[in-house]
């Protein structure tokens, strides 16, 4: 088998030119045509692969610390290049909030055990959030195969101030009723607590736009960024989840890494980081 991954490995080495524009027009389909259930649990068989094949030490995964000669293109409309993760499938905001997590909080180090809800959990997260001892961890949704608890964001079936530390990355783009997702968020979040809730944003746009009356997916991916997106976020979203009683710093994290680093790491430069508290 390594022999067999080895020659397939020499094989992409040498058309590499070829197939960048190949891949890149693969992945944009996969995306846009695979439900994401499918999408999960196919990634695991194929990770193995791509890794071993794109291995190298021009970038390095934080997650893992594991470094490729690229990273893989990801996107449903335009790709960005070196974007995902070949070992952790982590994107360019996964691997921001790995460092902000690791460098500014007491998330891995914290004496006393968190109790963490993880929406929508991300694979590049799951195990290692798992395995940590100082985490009692649990994760919802209410489609993906690998979530613990299968629950609607809006009726979340927790107790009210429950949790120290709360992730929801990328999925209130998707809510209809964000305002009452965001309220149930708040509900089960114990006073003191964290939260991340990233989401797509257009830092351009002052107020947030949406139009349910747009129900082609072409034309949704088209305005919306993606087929399954609701709305395109402004720089508003803050005073949103403001609204519904956290208080939200605005951390734009990347000017604090390096120019070496954010090359190395494969980040975006300018991602602002909505980090959540309830006082």
């Amino acid at each position: 088998m390594e022999n067999i991954l080895i020659l397939f490995e020499i094989s992409l080495r040498k058309n590499s030119v070829n197939l960048c524009g190949t891949i890149m027009n693969i992945f944009k389909k996969i995306l846009n045509t695979i439900p994401r259930p499918l999408l999960i649990k196919a990634s695991y068989l194929v990770r193995p692969i791509i890794a071993f094949t794109l291995k190298g030490d021009k970038f390095t995964d934080p997650i893992d610390g594991k470094s490729f000669r690229k990273f893989l293109p990801y996107g449903y409309g335009k790709q960005r290049e070196n974007a995902l993760s070949p070992s952790t499938l982590s994107l360019e905001r996964h691997r921001l909030m790995w460092l902000f997590l690791k460098d500014e909080t007491d998330f891995f180090t914290s004496k006393e055990k968190l109790k963490v809800l993880h929406i929508a959990p991300e694979q590049c997260f799951l195990d290692i959030f798992r395995k940590q001892k100082n985490l009692d961890y649990t994760t919802s949704d209410l489609e993906s195969p690998i979530a613990d608890v299968k629950a609607d964001i809006c009726d979340l079936p927790f107790e009210d101030n429950s949790y120290d530390v709360i992730f929801c990355n990328h999925v209130l783009e998707h809510i209809s009723d964000d305002t009452k997702a965001m309220q149930e968020l708040f509900r089960v979040m114990k006073k003191g607590g964290f939260g991340i809730f990233q989401i797509p944003q257009d830092i351009s746009r002052k107020t947030t736009f949406e139009d349910d009356s747009i129900t082609d997916k072409k034309e949704r991916a088209k305005i919306f960024g993606q087929y399954d997106h609701v709305r395109v976020y402004g720089l508003d979203y803050f005073d949103k989840l403001r609204s519904v009683g956290f208080k939200v710093d605005e951390i734009e994290y990347t000017k604090k890494i390096s120019e070496e680093k954010l090359k190395r790491f494969c980040l975006m430069k300018g991602e602002i980081l909505p980090v959540c508290y309830k006082l």
